[in-house]
């Protein structure tokens, strides 16, 4: 037996599947980029500045830097290009960026009943940022050295939305090198005397 439908039935599930393939998925914001430009220059004694990038992400699981909107290598090279400014006509200052990982941990769910009405933190993200500054002679050995450290955590709660992830990575990115800024730059005035005005 053959059951036919009415017309007006046959176009409702026209337009309900239409209506579903049309649905799209959230898009991925756009961040601009971190920046140092509004920051005044640190003006070094040197006729050059070389950056090197000894860093190498290993883009698989629990790093995750690679993931960032704007990752913390790249923040970190903008912060040399945007803040470091070379005015002498011997001499180099050669810039190191040494770490800029950041990994991911699972953490425990709450079990049993309480668990099913409990909303955990569910990923802990720990970044840690290292980078140097050396004045180097013509011979190219160092003759002062300014070095700092940051490190930042942050946990997320269960069901975040990708969107909302990015910005938590975003804002972590933004914080690490706020702290990064002002410890370098501390570091540099206290080691580097007459080399940096």
């Amino acid at each position: 037996m053959i059951r036919s439908f009415p017309r007006t039935a046959i176009v409702g599930f026209a337009l309900l599947a239409l209506l579903a393939g049309c649905e799209t998925p959230a898009t991925r914001p756009s961040f601009p980029d971190i920046r140092f430009t509004q920051e005044p220059k640190l003006r070094l004694d040197v006729a050059a500045i070389d950056l090197e990038n000894d860093f190498h992400p290993t883009f698989r699981a629990p790093d995750v830097e690679h993931l960032f909107p704007v990752p913390p290598q790249r923040a970190a090279e903008n912060w040399v290009h945007d803040r470091l400014e070379a005015t002498g006509t011997t001499r180099r200052a050669r810039v190191r960026i040494t770490k800029a990982s950041v990994t991911e941990t699972d953490l425990p769910k709450t079990q049993g009943l309480v668990g099913a009405f409990t909303k955990d933190q569910a990923e802990r993200y720990d970044g840690v940022l290292e980078m140097s500054v050396d004045i180097l002679n013509d011979h190219g050995f160092p003759e002062r050295t300014a070095t700092a450290q940051v490190m930042r955590s942050q946990s997320v709660a269960e069901g975040i939305t990708p969107n909302a992830r990015d910005q938590v990575w975003y804002d972590m990115t933004k914080a690490m090198m706020a702290d990064m800024d002002r410890e370098l730059e501390k570091q540099m005035r206290a080691t580097f005397g007459y080399y940096i005005q």
